[in-house]
């Protein structure tokens, strides 16, 4: 099974829990991250396992690879001094060495074919790891945005609004009852301002009087 196979399994199980105990968003998205987030743990951590087992098959493979080398020079060496047992024998040794080393190959072929598909697998959930936090962002924050246009909404069909107002409205009158009592204590008293302008309006009135007057006996004196 692959990573991702398993990894999405994770996952789904995961979120069809939280629908069924109704999550909001915020914490699923949360939560998914953090599973993508502890599985590309888990997948380094077997790539370095991995890379470890090459080393050691690749070191392996060359020393048997040296006893090889080592085996053949002494069946040269016995050729040489005719002793073609001796060279027959170690030719076999080589031989142990040589199988020995092509197994290993095989195990190699392997390791490195598994190697492969981890780091690709990686790179794919280091992509969809940054992709699922870049976008997290928006979601959060369109959840926000709707949850408290949605709370708005209950707001104003549950009539607070229009009974808050209508507060409003009541507090208006009274104060406009107020001032109606204030200004009824004030009727009829005349202020330092009133006085004045009622001397100015006298001498206006006296002026105009003796303006009449005279025109009066003007009139008199022609006839």
């Amino acid at each position: 099974m692959g990573i991702f196979s398993r990894f999405t399994d994770i996952v789904n199980s995961n979120i069809n829990a939280i629908l069924d105990k109704a999550e909001d968003p915020e914490k699923m998205v949360r939560l998914i991250i953090q599973e993508m987030e502890d599985t590309l743990v888990e997948v380094r951590s077997a790539s370095a396992k991995t890379i470890a087992t090459k080393k050691d098959i690749s070191s392996q493979i060359t020393k048997m690879q040296n006893e090889a080398n080592d085996w053949k020079a002494k069946a040269e060496l016995a050729i040489s001094k005719d002793r073609e047992d001796l060279a027959r024998a170690a030719l076999q040794e080589k031989k142990k060495c040589d199988e020995h080393s092509a197994n290993l190959n095989s195990e190699l072929k392997v390791v490195d074919d598994q190697i492969s598909k981890l780091q690709n697998e990686v790179g794919q959930l280091q992509d969809k790891l940054a992709d699922a936090k870049a976008r997290q962002k928006a979601i959060i924050l369109r959840q926000k945005t709707v949850s408290s246009r949605l709370e708005v909404k209950r707001t104003l069909d549950s009539g607070k609004v229009d009974a808050a107002m209508g507060r409003f409205e009541q507090y208006e009158r009274k104060i406009d009852d107020l001032e109606s009592q204030v200004d009824a204590y004030d009727l009829g008293k005349k202020t330092l301002a009133d006085e004045f302008a009622e001397l100015e309006s006298d001498d206006e009135i006296d002026d105009e009087l003796a303006a009449l007057k005279k025109k009066m006996q003007a009139k008199s004196t022609k006839k």
